[in-house]
C-alpha cells in the first residue's frame, strides 16, 4: 500500500510499525502532491488525503492526519498542529510557543490523536489512537520531530527520550496502526 504523506519520518515510523506489509512512498510511485488538509478533524483530513491520492495511483492507499491538542488551550493546536505558525517555522519555534503558551495555566495535560484512513477503492477503514501525557516546561530528548521533546508521557519520559523502538511501542500512530490491522484482517477473510 502507499502511505500519502510527503513527511519522511511519519513514514519511517509506519515503515517499521507496518514491517509486514508492502508499504510504498508517493515518492516511490512518483506521485508528487501535498494534498491540503483543510478539514476540521483529523479523521477528515486523513479520509482527504487517502482518496485523492487513490484517485492518482488506483492502489491501496494508507493516510494518516495527527496532532497535538492541550487542554488549556481548548484543544489547540489540534489539526493545525504542523502549521498553526505558519508554513516555514521550525519545530523548535512551535515548541517553544506551545511551552510559552501553556506556562500560563496550571493545567498541562494533552493527548496526541492520530486518524488512519486505509481505502483500496472499495474498503474505507479508519482507525485512530490517542495517548495522554503533559506539555512539559522545557524540550527534552534527541529523538523523535514535530512536538516529541515536549510530550511526557505517564512514564516521565518525552516521546522524544524515547528510543525509536521505544515510541513506536506507544504512540498514538502506533495503536492507530494495530486497531487497522485488526480491521483489516477482518476484510480479509
Amino acid at each position: 500500500m502507499i502511505v500519502a504523506t510527503n513527511n519522511k519520518d511519519k513514514l519511517r515510523e509506519i515503515k517499521e510499525i507496518l514491517s509486514d506489509f508492502e508499504i510504498y512512498s508517493l515518492e516511490d510511485k512518483n506521485i508528487d502532491i501535498e494534498v491540503i488538509e483543510d478539514k476540521d478533524t483529523f479523521l477528515e483530513n486523513a479520509k482527504k488525503k487517502a482518496l485523492e491520492i487513490y484517485e492518482i495511483a488506483k492502489e491501496a492507499v494508507i493516510s494518516d492526519d495527527s496532532g497535538l491538542c492541550i487542554n488549556a488551550l481548548g484543544g489547540f493546536p489540534g489539526v493545525l498542529t504542523n502549521r498553526f505558525l505558519g508554513e516555514n517555522k521550525t519545530d523548535e519555534e512551535k515548541n517553544n510557543y506551545l511551552i510559552e503558551k501553556t506556562n500560563e495555566y496550571k493545567d498541562r495535560n494533552a493527548k496526541v490523536i492520530c486518524s488512519i484512513v486505509y481505502y483500496d477503492g472499495e474498503n474505507l477503514i479508519d482507525s485512530e489512537g490517542v495517548i495522554e501525557g503533559v506539555i512539559t516546561k522545557y524540550p527534552r530528548g534527541e529523538n523523535g520531530f514535530g512536538f516529541d521533546s515536549i510530550f511526557e508521557l505517564p512514564s516521565g519520559k518525552t516521546l522524544a527520550e524515547l528510543l525509536p523502538s521505544e515510541k513506536n511501542k506507544v504512540s498514538a500512530r502506533r495503536l492507530a496502526l494495530e486497531e487497522l490491522k485488526r480491521k483489516l484482517k477482518e476484510v480479509k477473510k
